[in-house]
This record gives structure tokens, C-alpha cells and sequence, in this order.
């Protein structure tokens, strides 16, 4: 089994799970390879090295003393993969909570903010145009993409 570090053309970087080299490229060719997050099928292969265990494992460094009150925090930006992990986990919070009303998603809309049906989470299809109305109709609509992998029973 060969574990990949893959990207999209977005800069999402995600692993992948092949048999080979020849079974990812394979795959690849097939456009059977796509990112979790965006559903992009530009996927490259990163370059990465085998993690070798050559001794024992170094101690833990020391924690940092608490800051002191009115100091300057210092601020760190979540790597990557925990930002796309919480995106996954607002995406899949979303399909939990919503009902899927699939390309009548405007209509549906329309009805529940103008009373003319009760009033629930709904998430579905809307093209640029329908949603440039309903913004102007006062309507409140988010664009989510939801990945492939996501619109399916997960493994």
C-alpha cells in the first residue's frame, strides 16, 4: 500500500491510498482522483520521504510560561490540514441539519421567507443568478460547495 501527499489546483492537500504507483497513475488518468474538500480533479502528486524510525523518541519540550497580563500574544495560524478538517466538519454539521431540496432550492426559499410554507434549514442548487435575487430580495442565502465524497454515504 502507498501513501500519497496530493494536491489540487487550489492548494488542498490531502492523502491518498494506492495499491501502487501505477494504480495512482492509473487512477489519475481516469479522473478517478479528486480533492475531498472541492471535488477538483487537477490533482498533483507532492514530494515526500519515508518517515524512518532510526532511535528513540526525544522528550517533550517544556511548555511556554503563561503570558503576562496586557503582553502581546503571539498568534498562530492553524496549518492547513486543520483548517480544511474544520471545513469538513461544518460542511457534514450543515447536510445533518438541512434538507436537500435539490435545483428547487430558490423556490423553496421564497416560500419559507415570504410564510408561504414553515420555516426550516434547507440547502440545494441555485445558479449565480437566482442567488443575485434572492440576495436582492432579502433573502439570506450562503454559497456552501459541498465535496463529492460528501454528497454520498461516507466510507
Amino acid at each position: 500500500m502507498k501513501v500519497l501527499s496530493l494536491q489540487c489546483s487550489h492548494a488542498h492537500g490531502f492523502e491518498g491510498w494506492f495499491a501502487s504507483e501505477d494504480d495512482f497513475q492509473g487512477q489519475l488518468a481516469r479522473g478517478l482522483v479528486e480533492c475531498p474538500l472541492c471535488g477538483d480533479a487537477q490533482v498533483t502528486k507532492l514530494p515526500s520521504a519515508p518517515r524512518l524510525n532510526l532511535g528513540a523518541a526525544q522528550p517533550p519540550a517544556e511548555p511556554a510560561p503563561p503570558a503576562q497580563p496586557g503582553a502581546k500574544q503571539e498568534v498562530m495560524s492553524a496549518p492547513n490540514e486543520q483548517l480544511q478538517a474544520a471545513w469538513m466538519q461544518l460542511v457534514k454539521q450543515v447536510m445533518t441539519q438541512t434538507e436537500d431540496v435539490g435545483e428547487r432550492f430558490a423556490e423553496e426559499a421564497r416560500k419559507i421567507h415570504y410564510g408561504e410554507t414553515e420555516e426550516r434549514g434547507i440547502r440545494g442548487q441555485a445558479s449565480r443568478e437566482e442567488t443575485r435575487e434572492l440576495l436582492e430580495e432579502g433573502i439570506s442565502v450562503l454559497p456552501l460547495p459541498i465535496p463529492k465524497g460528501l454528497k454520498g454515504p461516507l466510507q
